[in-house]
C-alpha cells in the first residue's frame, strides 16, 4: 500500500506544481483586486508540495527528523508570508510565494542529497528571511541613496580584491573568504553593491537632457561606470571566477543600455564579450576543458565531460513525472547540491516539475521587470532592472549549463542550490524589489 502511495506522490507533486505555476500568471499586480485571493491559493499549493515531499522523505528514510524539519519549515513559510503581508500591504505576494517556492524545493532536495548541508541551509534561510524583513522599510525610508554611489562601488571592489589576495581556492578558483571559521563568497554581496553603484551613475539627470553640459556629464558618467565595471570584471577573471565576471559584464551592459537607449551598446558588448571569451579560452586550461565538455561531452565521459553527461542522463532518466525522491541517482553527479541541483529536480521530481520551476523563475523575473517599468524615478528603475538582470542571467547560466545549452560556469541556482552567500544575497535582492514596489516616487530634490 505504501508503495502505491509513494508512486502516486510523483504525479501529485507535478499536478500541484502545475497549479502553482498556473496561478503565477493569473495574479493581478500588487494591491489590485483579486491579488490576495489568488496568492492565498498559490501559497496553499506550495505548502502541499512541501508537506507531500517531506512525507515521502520520511517514508523512504524512516527518520523522524523529516517531520520535525517539515513542521519548522511550514512555520517559516507561513510566518514570512503573514509578516510581509502585515508589515507591507503593498508588497508583491506573488514574488514572496515564488521566493519561498525556490527555498522549499532547495530544502527538499538538499535533505535528500545531504542532511548535513540541509541543516546549514535551513539555518541560513531562516536568518536571511529575518534579516530581509526590515529591508523594504529601509528602501522606502532612506532618502537620496544615490549620494552613496561611489561608496557602494568602492566597497564592492574592496570585497572582491580581498578575495584575489587572500581568498581560499576552490576547484581552481579563488571564490571565498574565511573569517572565524565561517566561509562566505564576497562576490555575491559585491553584485548588490555593483548594481547600486551603476544605478547612481546611470540615473543622473544628465541622461535625460540634451544640452552640451548634459552630454559632457553623460560621457563622464559612462566612462566612470565603464572603468569600475572593467575593474570588477578583471578582478573576477584573475580569481578565475568567469561565471561571476560574466554576470558583472551583463549587468553593466543592460543598465548602460537602459540609460543611453542605443542599440549599438548590446552589439558592441557582444563583440567585446566574444573577444574576452576567446582570450580566456587561450589563457585558462579549465575554460578549454569546459568547452571540450560542452561541444562533445560523451567523447570525454571519463574526464572533462563526466559532470555534464551525468547531468544529461539524470534529466533523461527522470522523464515527465520523475523517478521519485530517493529513487534516482543524482549523487552520481559531482557537486550536485551546488551546481547541478536542477538536474536532481528533473530526475527525481520530473521534467514537468522542472519546466514549472523554469516558468516560476520567469514569473519572478516579470514581477521584477514590472517593478522597474512602473517606477518613474530613474534611480529605483535602474536598481530594479539591475536586480532583474542579475537574477535572470544567473538562472540562465545555471540551467543552461546543466542542460548543455551553454558551457558550464559553476554558477549556483538562486535560492535553490546549496550556498549561504548566494541565498542571503538573493533574498536581500528580492526584498529590495519589494521595497521599490511599496515606496512612493521620491524624486531628486
Amino acid at each position: 500500500m505504501s508503495g502505491i502511495v509513494l508512486g502516486l506522490s510523483r504525479y501529485v507533486l507535478c499536478i500541484f506544481s502545475a497549479f502553482f505555476t498556473f496561478h503565477c500568471f493569473l495574479v493581478p499586480g500588487p494591491g489590485e483586486r483579486g491579488e490576495k485571493g489568488v496568492t492565498i491559493f498559490q501559497a496553499f499549493f506550495l505548502m502541499i508540495i512541501h508537506i507531500i515531499s517531506f512525507s515521502v522523505l520520511y517514508f523512504r528514510t524512516g527518520d523522524p527528523e523529516c517531520l520535525y524539519f517539515c513542521a519548522l519549515q511550514e512555520v517559516m513559510i507561513v510566518g514570512y508570508l503573514v509578516l510581509m503581508r502585515v508589515l507591507y500591504p503593498g508588497c508583491s505576494s506573488l514574488l514572496i510565494n515564488n521566493m519561498l517556492f525556490f527555498l522549499a524545493v532547495g530544502l527538499i532536495l538538499l535533505y535528500r542529497l545531504s542532511p548535513e548541508n540541509h541543516m546549514r541551509q535551513f539555518v541560513i534561510a531562516v536568518s536571511a528571511l529575518v534579516l530581509s524583513l526590515p529591508i523594504p522599510y529601509l528602501v522606502k525610508k532612506i532618502k537620496e541613496p544615490w549620494k552613496y554611489t561611489y561608496g557602494f562601488g568602492l566597497s564592492g571592489l574592496i570585497l572582491i580584491f580581498f578575495v584575489l589576495i587572500v581568498g581560499r581556492v576552490t576547484r581552481g578558483s579563488r571564490l571565498s573568504l574565511s573569517i572565524a571559521g565561517v566561509s562566505f563568497q564576497p562576490s555575491e554581496f559585491a553584485k548588490v553593491l555593483f548594481i547600486l553603484f551603476l544605478a547612481g551613475v546611470f540615473s543622473e539627470d544628465c541622461f535625460f537632457g540634451d544640452t552640451r553640459k548634459d552630454k559632457e556629464l553623460r560621457l563622464i558618467n559612462i566612462f566612470a561606470g565603464g572603468l569600475f565595471a572593467m575593474a570588477y570584471i578583471v578582478i573576477m577573471v584573475l580569481t578565475k571566477d568567469l561565471g561571476g565576471a560574466a554576470i558583472f559584464f551583463v549587468i553593466f551592459v543592460m543598465m548602460l543600455y537602459l540609460a543611453v537607449k542605443k542599440i549599438y551598446v548590446p552589439i558592441l558588448a557582444f563583440l567585446l564579450g566574444g573577444a574576452g571569451l576567446a582570450i580566456c579560452y587561450k589563457v585558462f586550461p579549465h575554460v578549454r576543458n569546459r568547452f571540450l565538455a560542452w561541444t562533445d561531452p560523451f567523447s570525454y565521459i571519463e574526464g572533462q565531460g563526466y559532470q555534464i553527461t551525468q547531468s544529461l542522463f539524470a534529466i533523461g532518466t527522470g522523464s515527465w513525472f520523475g523517478m521519485g525522491l530517493y529513487e534516482g541517482s543524482p549523487e552520481k553527479i559531482p557537486i550536485v547540491e551546488r551546481d547541478f541541483i536542477f538536474s536532481a529536480i528533473a530526475e527525481e521530481m520530473g521534467c514537468i516539475f522542472a519546466l514549472c520551476f523554469i516558468l516560476i523563475c520567469i514569473s519572478a523575473f516579470l514581477v521584477m521587470i514590472n517593478a522597474a517599468m512602473k517606477k518613474k524615478d530613474p534611480y529605483y528603475r535602474m536598481v530594479a532592472l539591475g536586480i532583474s538582470v542579475c537574477y535572470a542571467f544567473q538562472v540562465f547560466l545555471n540551467i543552461g549549463g546543466v542542460t548543455k545549452v551553454i558551457p558550464l560556469t559553476g554558477v549556483t541556482l538562486p535560492l535553490t542550490s546549496y550556498g549561504g552567500s548566494s541565498l542571503l544575497t538573493t533574498v536581500v535582492m528580492f526584498a529590495m524589489i519589494q521595497g521599490i514596489l511599496i515606496c512612493s516616487e521620491p524624486g531628486k530634490n
